[in-house]
């Protein structure tokens, strides 16, 4: 009598996401986590990405890749921390990895190329870790987390802005860009799938349109961005004295301080402190990133009526130009170029070794 052999089972999504189930189901502990502030955030998305990740490989791998990730990550903040500069903590993005935010942008190309490699490097040192602990106690999946660690490292190092390897580029040479420019294209072609394609695509185009505005569109006059923000200012006393209270098309120039805190409990941010001295306003606003201010305008009045009393609403508008734009931002030293590029050329060499250790071995195969 034959028996009917019993189909395969397949994976269900319930099943894969059950740890996250029980996870959520323990309110206490969600709400643990909340009151972390910024790690609260971290270990949340941590968590998400890892249940994401799970649907698509068995659980303890996407723990182990998450794990890499935040590695990687943690690798961008202690090398922020070093140079001074605040960052969150990281947060991550399911099939995207994480990412770090900045209050304040580096002021020159070998701060964020420090930045920048930190990242893969301490990513690297994980991956090796995870290797020879998979190889110790002979866990394919511990050596597959590893190969994947390497393989990311690797990705994230092509000269292609916002890749690290695009800002390590900025202090290496910025021909490593055009590198990046066409070597991408062909890196995509060789994906083997749409979504990563797409992805990736994405990422070249933003990075293929800056370098246009860079090199093309702003080649031979300074670019100019502007930012509006509005305050609102008690005016009762304008009433009072009789002042004419200025329509709401009036615009004019006002005058303004800025400065950079950089020191102390500073957040390294670029403050803008703007005057208008007739009916003695005194406005602050954080500038994105370092800039040279050319110019701050009130471009729009509004008069309110409240219960509290009588505001005007102005809106300001500021005109500046990125630090970033500007030519001495690539300004490094020879000796710091070529041991930025040692680096970097080796972190790559060493990657691409371990990689084909991992195949050498045969877990991989």
């Amino acid at each position: 009598m034959e028996q009917k052999q019993k189909p395969p089972r397949k994976k269900s999504p319930l099943a894969i996401g059950g740890f996250l189930a029980v996870l959520l189901s323990q309110g206490k502990l969600l709400l643990a986590a909340l009151k972390l502030g910024k790690v609260g955030g971290a270990i949340i998305s941590m968590f998400i990405t890892i249940w994401a990740y799970a649907y698509l490989a068995p659980l303890p791998f996407a723990i182990g890749i998450v794990v890499m990730i935040l590695i990687h990550e943690l690798g961008h903040v202690f090398a922020a921390k070093l140079k001074g500069l605040p960052v969150s903590a990281p947060v991550f993005i399911p099939f995207l990895g994480a990412l770090i935010t900045m209050k304040k942008n580096p002021t020159d190309a070998a701060t964020e190329a420090f930045i920048g490699i930190g990242g893969p490097i301490l990513g690297t040192v994980g991956g090796v870790a995870a290797f020879a602990l998979g190889m110790y106690v002979d866990s394919p999946v511990i050596v597959s987390v590893a190969y994947a660690a390497f393989y990311l490292n690797l990705i994230n190092l092509l000269p292609i802005h916002p890749l690290d390897g695009g800002r390590i580029a900025t202090a290496v040479t910025r021909w490593l860009w055009i590198v990046g420019l066409i070597g991408g294209l062909v890196f995509i072609f060789y994906l083997d799938h749409y979504v990563n394609q797409l992805i990736f695509f994405v990422i070249w185009a933003m990075f293929a349109w800056d370098l246009y505005k860079k090199y093309v569109k702003y080649r031979h006059r300074e670019q100019l961005v502007s930012v509006s923000t509005r305050f609102e200012f008690a005016a009762d006393h304008l009433l009072q004295q009789g002042y004419i209270i200025p329509g709401e098309n009036h615009m004019r120039d006002l005058d303004f301080t800025t400065y950079s805190d950089l020191q102390g409990a500073g957040d390294g941010r670029q403050t803008i402190v703007m005057y208008w001295q007739g009916i003695g306003f005194e406005g602050q606003a954080y500038l994105p990133q370092q800039a040279l201010i050319r110019r701050v305008q009130l471009v729009k009045v509004d008069r309110l009526q409240k219960e509290s009393g009588f505001y005007l609403g102005l809106q300001v508008q500021v005109d500046f130009s990125p630090l970033g734009t500007q030519e001495r931002y690539y300004e490094v030293p020879t000796k710091t170029r070529w041991k930025f590029g040692a680096a970097y050329f080796g972190l790559v060499l060493f990657l691409l070794y371990m990689i084909r250790l991992v195949h050498q071995a045969g877990i991989m195969d």
